[in-house]
C-alpha cells in the first residue's frame, strides 16, 4: 500500500449513490469520450526490458557455444574453461549496456542512436575478458580464432536482434501500447505546469487523455493546455470503468487535506497508479522520497495491486496450475456432469454473470446445482439451508464446491485467477440491500481478477451472506489478500481450500 492507508479511506469510502461523508457519491454516467473503442491492452515496460535483458543474455551465450561448436577440430572440445568464458561475457555486456542506458525504451526504439552504446559495452565486456585471461596466464588456453569469431558473430547478432526489436516496438508504440495513459485532477496553473511537464518528458511514456475537476464550470476551465475537462472526479471513475487508464495525478495542494480525502475516497477502488504533483506541495523533501515520471517528481498515493512482473507470474501460475487441475480433475468432472445430467432435465453447465477485474462483466461456469425452472440468473434471492430450488446432486455439489470445478475454463481464458475474491453476481444482495451499498469500499475488491477460491473462503466467509457483518467480513479477507498477495500466499490458499470445504457450515 501507499502513504494513505486502506482503513484511513473506509472511514469515509462509499459506494455509487451512498450518502458519505457528508456529501454525495453519484453514480454517475461515464462522459462521452468513454463511448470510444477501448485502447489497445498495455505492455508494460518493465516487463520489456527485463525480457529483452534474458534474450541477449541467452543469445550470447547462444552465439558463444555455436562459434565453438562450428570450429571444434581447430579450437578444441568445448569444456568448463569456455563455458566460463562465454558465460564471464554475457554477463558482463549485460551489465554493461545496463549501466549505458541500453536498456530503456527509448534505447530499443533507434538502433541508430543505441548503437555507439552497444558497440561500447560489447566491445569493454571483451576487453575485460580478454585482460582477465591475460592477467591469470590463461590466454594461451583458448583459441584467438573463437574469440575474435565470437566478438563479431555477437556484435552482429545484437545489433541484428536491436533491428527486429526496434520494429516491433515501433509498432507497439504506434497503438499506444507503451503509453501510461493519464487523468489529471484538479484545474488552474497547477494542472497547466503539470500538463506542460508531463509533454516535455518525450521518453515517459505519459499520455495525457483530459483532466477532472469538482469545482463547478463557472469556476474551472474546460481547457487546460489543450486539454477538456472531462467531468467531475466521479465522472473518472465511471471512465476509469470503460476505458483503459492507467495514471492518475492529484495537482491539488496537500493543505487541502479534506478535499483530497474525500477525492480518494472514490478513486481507490480502481485498479490504478495514483499520484500527488510535487510541484502542488511547498514540502522540499530528499530526491529519494519522490518517484518519477521522467523527470518530474511525484509522491505515491496508491499503487496497482499486482503489475508488471507480477502479472505476468501470477498468470503462468493460474494456467501452468490450471491445466494440471483440469488435468487431474477430469474424471471428477465428467462425473459430477454425469450426474446433473441424470437425475434433472436441463443443461449441464450453468452461467452466470458477474463482477470479474476493475467491474468487468463475465460470464462464470458452474454446474447446473437447480431445477433448470427454477434457476436464479439474477441472484436474486440467496440459497438456504433447505433450498427446494436445489436438486439432491446439487446440494451436495454446492456444499463440497465442486459445482465451481468448470471455472477452470474461465481461468485458462483469462476471466478469472484461480485465487482472488470470490465473484459475486451484478445483483447480489444481503437481504434487500445491494452488496455495494452494505459494505464501503466495496468495489475495492475488484482492483485484481476474482479466483474459483479466496482469503475469505478459506477462512471459513463463504456460503449464505445472510447478515451485513458476513458480507463486512468477506470483503475485510478480500482487501487484506489484495494488499499481501504474493505467490506464496496464493499457493497457502489453495492448499487450505480443501480443508475449509470441510469446516464451513454455511455453505448450502
Amino acid at each position: 500500500m501507499s502513504a494513505f492507508d486502506v482503513r484511513d479511506l473506509l472511514k469515509v469510502a462509499g459506494a455509487p449513490g451512498a450518502r458519505v461523508a457528508g456529501f454525495d457519491v453519484p453514480a454517475a454516467a461515464p462522459p462521452a469520450e468513454t463511448t470510444r473503442p477501448m485502447p489497445a491492452a498495455p505492455l508494460s515496460p518493465v516487463v520489456l526490458t527485463g525480457t529483452v535483458r534474458v534474450l541477449e543474455f541467452a543469445a550470447i551465450v547462444g552465439l558463444g557455444v555455436a562459434v565453438h561448436l562450428v570450429q571444434p577440430d581447430r579450437i578444441g572440445p568445448l569444456g568448463l574453461r569456455y563455458l566460463a568464458a562465454i558465460l564471464g561475457s554475457a554477463v558482463l555486456a549485460v551489465a554493461l549496456i545496463q549501466v549505458s542506458g541500453g536498456y530503456r525504451i527509448a534505447a530499443f526504439r533507434s538502433v541508430l542512436k543505441a548503437a555507439p552504446r552497444l558497440f561500447a559495452a560489447w566491445s569493454l565486456a571483451f576487453l575485460v575478458v580478454a585482460a582477465a585471461l591475460v592477467f591469470a596466464k590463461i590466454a594461451d588456453q583458448y583459441s584467438r580464432i573463437w574469440l575474435a569469431t565470437f566478438y563479431g558473430a555477437g556484435l552482429v547478432g545484437v545489433m541484428a536482434g536491436r533491428m527486429v526489436l526496434a520494429r516491433i516496438v515501433a509498432t507497439q508504440m504506434r497503438q499506444g501500447r507503451f503509453d501510461r495513459r493519464t487523468a489529471i485532477v484538479g484545474g488552474g496553473p497547477l494542472a497547466e505546469n503539470l500538463i506542460r511537464a508531463l509533454e516535455a518528458q518525450a521518453d515517459a511514456g505519459i499520455r495525457v487523455v483530459g483532466f477532472f475537476d469538482d469545482r463547478a464550470d463557472d469556476r474551472a476551465a474546460t481547457v487546460i493546455a489543450g486539454y477538456p475537462k472531462l467531468g467531475t472526479v466521479s465522472d473518472l471513475v465511471a471512465y476509469a470503468r470503460s476505458t483503459r487508464l492507467d495514471l492518475v495525478v492529484f495537482t491539488l495542494p496537500i493543505a487541502a487535506e479534506e478535499r483530497l480525502m474525500q477525492m480518494l475516497t472514490k478513486l481507490w477502488v480502481l485498479p490504478i497508479d495514483i499520484r500527488l504533483s510535487a510541484q502542488a506541495t511547498r514540502l522540499k523533501l530528499r530526491p529519494r522520497a519522490y518517484s518519477y515520471l521522467g523527470d518530474v517528481a511525484v509522491l505515491d498515493v496508491f499503487d496497482k495491486p499486482i503489475a508488471d512482473w507480477d502479472i505476468v507470474v501470477k498468470g503462468i501460475f493460474d494456467r501452468v496450475v490450471g491445466v494440471a487441475m483440469l488435468v487431474a480433475l477430469a474424471p471428477v468432472m465428467i462425473g459430477v456432469a454425469l450426474a446433473v445430467r441424470f437425475t434433472s432435465p436441463g443443461p449441464i453447465l450453468f452461467r452466470q454473470k458477474r463482477h470479474g477485474f476493475n467491474n468487468e462483466i463475465i460470464e462464470v461456469l458452474k454446474f447446473r446445482s437447480m431445477y433448470v425452472d427454477q434457476c436464479d440468473y439474477a441472484a436474486a434471492k440467496q440459497v438456504t439451508r433447505g433450498d427446494p430450488r436445489v436438486t439432491p446432486v446439487g446440494r451436495f455439489i454446492r456444499r463440497t464446491s465442486l459445482d465451481e470445478l468448470p471455472q477452470l475454463f474461465n481461468v485458462l481464458k483469462g476471466e478469472l485467477s484461480l485465487v482472488g475474491p470470490r465473484p459475486h453476481a451484478i445483483n447480489a444482495r444481503t437481504a434487500n440491500t445491494l452488496y455495494d451499498q452494505v459494505v464501503d469500499g466495496y468495489f475495492a475488491r475488484h482492483k485484481v481478477k476474482p479466483g474459483i477460491t479466496g482469503w475469505a473462503q478459506v477462512k471459513g466467509w463463504r456460503g449464505e451472506t445472510d447478515t451485513d457483518d458476513k458480507i463486512q467480513r468477506r470483503v475485510e479477507h478480500d482487501l487484506y489478500y489484495i494488499e499481501n498477495w504474493s505467490v506464496l500466499f496464493d499457493i497457502r490458499i489453495m492448499l487450505e481450500t480443501p480443508i475449509s470445504l470441510f469446516t464451513t457450515r454455511n455453505a448450502y
